[in-house]
This record gives structure tokens, sequence and C-alpha cells, in this order.
């Protein structure tokens, strides 16, 4: 085996990633507070053609510096949208039709190895504050509330973790 260089990756343009069909996927940052998590989750974001990145409440924008540390370029090629009010999106985005799916640990979650994706649907995803999580009122009114299954002592990961967990397994089921 040999490392691939940089050229032999095959990347595209900030312009054919705008151009390119996108995973049906709407990425919402509910109160995010650490611009690093902001600029990993773009980074993540890109990696799997996600739809668009709602920035929710005290979750930062860009352009910043320290979110560009970690998203190294990528809030210029995914398309993104502070909203004020989380759980206003999230019932904006049920009445279009999209699934929202809130990542928390919750009576009554669905595992997400156990999560069935409906092939023609559009989801909505929304990771929490590092502290709190992802609100309550916004977990009531989500469609379905999926938890990463955890096995250690530490029953939580970082919300950038979580994101690429999440994603990763979303983009296979989707593009099976």
């Amino acid at each position: 085996m040999r490392k691939l260089r940089n050229s032999e990756l095959g990347r595209i343009s900030v312009n054919e990633f705008k151009e390119a069909n996108k995973t049906p996927i709407i990425v919402v940052l509910d109160n995010i507070r650490s611009l690093n998590n902001v600029g990993s989750v773009f980074r993540t974001s890109d990696a799997f053609l996600i739809e668009k990145i709602y920035l929710c409440g005290i979750t930062a924008t860009p352009p910043n510096k320290e979110i560009h540390k970690t998203a190294l370029g990528s809030t210029d090629s995914v398309v993104w949208e502070h909203v004020e009010n989380t759980l206003e999106l999230v019932e904006r985005l049920k009445v279009e039709g999209v699934k929202v799916l809130s990542i928390e640990q919750a009576d009554n979650s669905t595992m997400l190895n156990d999560f069935t994706v409906e092939k023609d649907q559009k989801y909505a995803v929304v990771f929490g504050n590092e502290v709190k999580g992802v609100q309550q009122e916004v977990v009531s009114a989500s469609n379905h509330c999926i938890e990463i299954p955890q096995l250690g002592t530490k029953h939580s990961l970082n919300i950038s973790v979580s994101c690429g967990v999440v994603l990763w397994d979303l983009f296979c089921k989707l593009t099976k």
C-alpha cells in the first residue's frame, strides 16, 4: 500500500460541490458553543455532500477564524444559514416534508444502528449543545429521537464526533 498524494484524491472544486447532487440531509446545530465543533461539522458535511447546515441560537457563524481552523474552507462549499429559534425551524422543516431526527439519549429513542431510512425522504439531523444537549422542546417536536449506542463508562460523545458517526451511517443507508 501507498498513501495517495493530494493530487490523486479526485477532490472537486467549490463550484463543482455547489452543482453536485446533494445527500438529502440537513444538519441543524442547536446552540453549539465551541467554534471548533462548528468548523468540524462543516468539514464533515462537506465530505458527505450535505445539503445545508442551520446554525441556531448562540451557534457562531462564518466568517470566523476559530471556525476556519477546523472547517478548512468548507464554509465556502456547504450552504449555511443562521436561524435564531431552533424549534421554529424544526416546525418549518416538518411542514416542508422533512423528517426531523434529534440525536439525543431519551426514553423511546431508536438506536442509530436500528434506524431505517426511507429512500426518497429528506432528513434534518439536530445536534445539541455540548452541556445541555438538544432542547427538550425540540426533541418533543422531532419525528424521531436517534441515539448512538455507547457501551463504555462515558455515555457522551463530542458533538463533532456524534455528527461524524450519524452522518456516515445515514449517508451509507441513503446511498446504498
